[in-house]
Order: C-alpha cells, then sequence, then structure tokens
C-alpha cells in the first residue's frame, strides 16, 4: 500500500511539472495508417482479382454441397440405397475439396498479405518518421493503448497523407 501511495505521489508530482505540461503529445493508429493507405488499398483490389476466381470456386463447391445435403435431407429416406450412397460420397469429396481448396487459398492471401506488409512497413515508418519530425512530438502513443483523445492529439491522417505522398 505504501508503494502504490508514493508511486501516485510521483505522478502528480510528473504531473505538476511545468516541462510536462510543455510536451507535445500525439495519437497514432498504426494499422489504420497502413490499411487506409493508397498502397493498401490498391493491393486490396488487386487481390481480390488475384484471388477472386480461388473464391468463387470454393463458393461454388459450397454452393454444390448445400445442395446436395439438402436433397439428401429433403427425401433421403425416398431414395435408393445406390443413389443415397452416391450423393453421400459426392458430399463428402466435395466437403474435402471445399477444405483443401480454401485452406490453400488462405495460405496464399497469407503469404501474399506478408509480403505486401514487408513492402508497405518500411514506408509507413518512414513517413510516421517524418510526421515527427515535422510536428515536434515528445510522446507519440498507440491508439489502442489510450481510452480517449481529442481529435487534435491524432496524427493517423497525417502520416497516411505523407505516406500516399511518399509513394
Amino acid at each position: 500500500m505504501r508503494k502504490f501511495f508514493r508511486f501516485a505521489l510521483i505522478a502528480a508530482a510528473v504531473v505538476a511539472t511545468p516541462a510536462f505540461a510543455e510536451m507535445k503529445i500525439a495519437v497514432l493508429n498504426y494499422q489504420m495508417a497502413l490499411l487506409e493507405s493508397d498502397a493498401a488499398k490498391k493491393y486490396a483490389v488487386d487481390a481480390e482479382k488475384k484471388f477472386g476466381p480461388q473464391l468463387n470456386k470454393l463458393k461454388s463447391l459450397e454452393s454444390d454441397a448445400k445442395n446436395i445435403q439438402s436433397r439428401l435431407a429433403a427425401g433421403g429416406d425416398k431414395l435408393k440405397d445406390s443413389e443415397r450412397d452416391r450423393l453421400e460420397s459426392d458430399f463428402k469429396q466435395k466437403a474435402r475439396d471445399f477444405q483443401f481448396q480454401s485452406k490453400e487459398l488462405n495460405e496464399s492471401k497469407a503469404a501474399a498479405d506478408r509480403d505486401m506488409l514487408k513492402q508497405l512497413k518500411p514506408k509507413l515508418d518512414k513517413a510516421v518518421e517524418e510526421v515527427l519530425k515535422k510536428g515536434n512530438y515528445d510522446i507519440v502513443i498507440e491508439r489502442g493503448a489510450v481510452v480517449d483523445a481529442k481529435p487534435q492529439y491524432d496524427i493517423t491522417r497525417d502520416v497516411i497523407e505523407r505516406m500516399n505522398q511518399n509513394r
């Protein structure tokens, strides 16, 4: 308990000092700055074009499997054993294909996302550094670590603009 009071007293002293009152503080949403940049938006469009056909195949497989499942549920007991067995086999095959292709698509997309991040991170870091130097900030806090901040302290938009200018 004593340590808590000591800490509270020190914290109050720091806050009360004139030097603290003159500190320039900023808040930055690093993830938003990355995802809202023109380069990230272009990547999203390119990724949709690249992975769109695979996604459409997955949707088609899912639809086929659901149709088979509906047929089995609706009239499975009225079907001949051979027909029901064939439908169940088709359903299992489609489910396996869906799982395999889904995993493959997720891995490909994750690899592409990592490559994009590897390319954009240095550009983002440079834009952040430039905004920080220009604004002469003493402290920059990640937006996720802040409960609330006035909009004038948020430099995220400035970083996005700088990143888009640098290309």
